[in-house]
């Protein structure tokens, strides 16, 4: 299952201890900057922060390294560490403390903590996303998938790569595929914001099915001489969504929200908001398409 446990990369996170300490933080710090994390088995907020501050270690692509001191091991050294609470941690470069926090903290506060200590140098994992997304935006599905594929090689759980897997799929039709891949993650992997755009870009893909110009001329046709019958409206949404006309397909929507928001159970609302999740917040479209939606639910 994609999501379980995996074990920790020795080279990048590792256990130090009182004897262990000087080499393994204050000498490595003079080449590279050094993360300590002080905790214990009993605290509930260190089983939050480790595993979270450890993904992020490992997407920084050896930037920076961590170490993990259990203090009720090393009593001496967190005594001279002056750690009073825990989670506590520090970070070093060049042999000395320079920056650190006590206590649970969010992921955009942790990846800014780390931003801090790697100088803002683009991590190797996000680079390697942003070109696997070019590739798939140009329509090279074989490029992307084997560079997301790279990506889940060193972090098997980055939501990013297992999202573009799944956008890769669907490009290609290959539907059973990508269900495959969702019904393999986690329930927490599958709550994954980039996630749950490809789960959702997948069943529209599979709603509108194949599609080609000749149905949505046809659908077109049919529903000017019908112009309130919402069903074939919506099926001229599903179509133009399926070719790639997103602003079409939402202008359709919003219009049978605008002539009957209550049909078939919200069903133009429920489609709209399901293509927003797909095609993300910043999108044009998406922004354009709340605006357009919000104007019509509140005149």
């Amino acid at each position: 299952m994609i999501g379980g446990p995996q074990g920790g990369d020795a080279d990048l996170i590792k256990e130090s201890t009182s004897a262990s300490f000087m080499q393994d933080v204050i000498e490595t710090s003079k080449n590279i900057p050094v993360i300590v994390d002080f905790w214990a088995p009993w605290c509930e907020p260190c089983k939050q922060l480790g595993p979270m501050l450890e993904k992020l270690v490992r997407q920084a692509g050896g930037l920076v390294r961590m170490v993990k001191v259990n203090i009720d091991e090393n009593q001496e050294l967190a005594a001279q560490m002056r750690i009073q609470s825990i989670p506590m941690v520090y970070a070093f470069s060049q042999g000395q403390p320079v920056d650190g926090f006590q206590g649970a903290q969010p992921e955009s506060q942790l990846k800014e903590f780390i931003g801090r200590l790697t100088g803002g140098a683009k991590n190797p994992v996000d680079a390697a996303l942003e070109e696997a997304n070019a590739l798939l935006d140009s329509g090279d599905v074989e490029g992307a998938s084997a560079v997301f594929a790279q990506v889940l090689g060193h972090d098997a759980v980055n939501g990013a790569a297992i999202a573009g897997l799944i956008r890769c799929a669907t490009a290609t039709g290959e539907y059973e595929h990508a269900r495959e891949i969702v019904d393999g993650l986690t329930p927490e992997l599958q709550k994954n914001t980039a996630v749950t755009a490809a789960i959702a870009g997948l069943e529209l893909a599979e709603q509108s099915g194949a599609q080609d110009d000749s149905i949505i001329d046809e659908l077109a046709a049919k529903l000017e001489t019908d112009p309130s019958n919402h069903q074939l409206r919506f099926d001229l949404a599903v179509s133009l969504f399926g070719v790639g006309q997103n602003d079409a397909a939402i202008e359709a929507l919003i219009e049978i929200v605008r002539r009957d928001r209550a049909w078939n159970d919200d069903a133009a609302r429920a489609q709209l908001l399901k293509i927003f999740e797909a095609l993300g917040h910043i999108d044009p479209a998406t922004i354009e398409g709340r605006r357009q939606l919000s104007a019509v639910l509140f005149s």
